[in-house]
């Protein structure tokens, strides 16, 4: 393992883009290179305008349509080179020091891909009500779709074998897209392991996004997956 691709979809996110970027730029990936891919997701803000002093350093990918986290990621994953690929969002609800851990799996072999769990016996702070009854009833019927043993499907912190990426062809345009990955790992018959990570949820008024209308298109989409590609 030579380097890490950390992509990172952004939209809107002018007040904290530059602290998760330099974050990220500082965190140490097991010693791996890292490699930040921001795709920006056609933000109306003045996310670009900021993302443009990074230019000369990372690869930046500007939209000229609005489509949804979900396309951000897969043109991200499209223009992905390293051995491990990751997910990062650009808020500040999850840590990026937790990745090593993550990785660090990855690196001995034990994983294809490994997700980091806020309810693993992790702390988290903020969940709302809603949203934590949400993301446990994705994760149970996950397990029950699929056979997996997971406890938080829907987490953003998502470390993979870029072999396990390749070929899969995204279509998932919003939040339906963790569902999706998750769908499409499990039939490439890929090892996913758990760890612990911290998680500061932020509501509404901060800049969440996610609505129950995604709760409910992440149900769709673990069931289409189950029986199509």
């Amino acid at each position: 393992m030579q380097s890490v691709d950390i992509i990172i979809p952004v939209y809107n996110e002018e007040d904290t883009i530059e602290n998760i970027i330099d974050v990220v730029d500082n965190v140490d990936f097991c010693g791996l290179k890292k490699n930040l891919i921001i795709v920006d997701d056609c933000s109306t803000d003045s996310t670009r305008s900021i993302l443009k002093k990074y230019e000369d350093k990372f690869k930046i990918i500007y939209k000229d349509k609005n489509g949804g986290k979900g396309s951000a990621v897969s043109i991200g994953f499209k223009n992905a080179t390293s051995d491990i690929v990751v997910i990062q969002d650009a808020d500040l609800e999850y840590d990026p020091n937790d990745y090593a851990k993550l990785i660090n799996l990855i690196i001995q072999d034990d994983a294809d891909a490994v997700y980091g769990s806020r309810f693993k016996g992790a702390p988290f702070k903020n969940f709302m009500f809603l949203s934590y009854v949400a993301n446990r009833f994705l994760t149970s019927l996950t397990n029950i779709l699929y056979g997996t043993k997971l406890t938080d499907m829907e987490t953003c912190y998502k470390a993979i074998k870029r072999e396990f990426i390749q070929g899969i062809d995204i279509k998932s345009k919003k939040f339906d897209i963790e569902p999706e990955i998750t769908a499409k790992l499990v039939k490439k018959g890929a090892k996913i392991k758990e760890l612990p990570i911290g998680y500061n949820a932020r509501n509404y008024a901060s800049g969440k996004k996610i609505t129950y209308k995604d709760g409910i298109m992440a149900i769709f989409a673990l069931i289409k997956y189950k029986f199509t590609d």
